[in-house]
């Protein structure tokens, strides 16, 4: 007997209520678990939610995402940095980097995805990342695959180019989802396994400046793509449409596991765990001296309280998990 079609899914707004947030939550920190290379520890405390009322001035929208790609690289890198410590034999500092990590995820990236409005509908999701995964797949990565090879950096060169290869398998699957969520034919398709690239501590493998560069963008990029894809996967879930909220969850592997960790590796993202000490307490002090109250300045001036009120939070958390670093580095024998 055949399957009932879907019906086509409205095109409206969605705009996150606190029940919708905590699915989110939920659903990325299960995933996470479940992830060996990058394992979280219990998750800090809640600190109060802050929501926007009206619509944000582009330049606070423009500020969130830029705080959403910051905190999703923090979660990426400090799991990783933890998997390091963990193996060096500081499980204190592995704890640290693992609920610092869990912090930046579950509740910075959340709020900010809340206030931003990330989530949509499913249709709207799919269309966000078709738009997303055509950028990657036919101009950037295929940019800085020219570049690396320009520079003689053949390792990124190839790197690159494979990603580029599966940013379009994952547009040609999304695509094949849209249509079926929104004209009922057709059938979502089955998510893509992900291998889990291993990052040891190690030096650069790539020279030139720009090739640099190019990785940290990309990292940026495929550490926001992960947490973007798992929280529409808790959307596709509240939806009951458990396929869809499969292959965002399968997509969102492979840019983690696969597509970071490569990047990371090529990069030397991971150090000794003085290194990656230093590394995360320049990133907080910045965070909280610099980056987010001049995004709260800017919020304030232009009418968008709750979002300034998020900046001022999440710089007093960093602030907070700058110092806690700097006590674990002072211990650090």
């Amino acid at each position: 007997m055949p399957s009932p079609k879907r019906l086509p899914e409205e095109e409206i707004v969605f705009r996150h209520s606190i029940r919708t947030f905590m699915v989110g939550v939920c659903a990325l920190t299960a995933a996470s678990q479940a992830a060996p290379a990058l394992a979280l520890a219990a998750p800090a405390g809640p600190r109060p939610q802050v929501r926007a009322a009206r619509a944000l001035h582009a330049q606070t929208l423009t500020n969130l995402n830029s705080a959403m790609k910051g905190e999703a690289f923090a979660y990426a890198s400090y799991s990783l940095f933890g998997t390091q410590a963990a193996g060096a034999g500081h499980p204190a500092v592995a704890r640290l980097f693992r609920n610092t990590a869990r912090t930046e995820l579950n509740e910075h990236l959340h709020e900010a995805a809340a206030l931003a409005g990330l989530v949509g509908t499913n249709a709207a999701n799919l269309r966000q990342a078709i738009k997303g995964e055509t950028y990657e797949h036919q101009i950037m990565y295929r940019g800085f695959a020219a570049q690396a090879r320009r520079d003689g950096d053949t390792k990124a060169a190839a790197l690159f180019t494979e990603i580029a290869a599966d940013e379009g398998r994952h547009r040609a699957a999304f695509r094949k989802a849209l249509t079926a969520v929104t004209t009922g034919h057709g059938a979502v398709p089955a998510p893509p396994t992900a291998g889990t690239v291993a990052v040891p501590a190690g030096l650069p493998k790539v020279r030139a400046a720009r090739t640099k560069a190019n990785l940290d963008t990309a990292m940026h990029g495929e550490a926001l793509a992960y947490a973007k894809y798992m929280l529409f996967a808790a959307k596709a879930k509240q939806s009951g449409n458990t396929a869809l909220a499969r292959l965002w969850e399968g997509t969102a592997a492979v840019e983690l596991h696969e597509h970071f960790a490569g990047e990371a590796v090529l990069a030397g993202r991971v150090g000794t765990t003085r290194k990656n000490l230093n590394k995360a307490i320049t990133g907080e002090r910045s965070e909280a001296t610099s980056i987010y109250p001049a995004f709260a300045k800017q919020a304030r001036a232009v009418g968008d309280t709750a979002a300034a009120a998020y900046f001022r939070n999440t710089a007093a958390d960093e602030a907070r998990h700058a110092a806690a670093f700097q006590a674990a580095l002072n211990r650090l024998r």
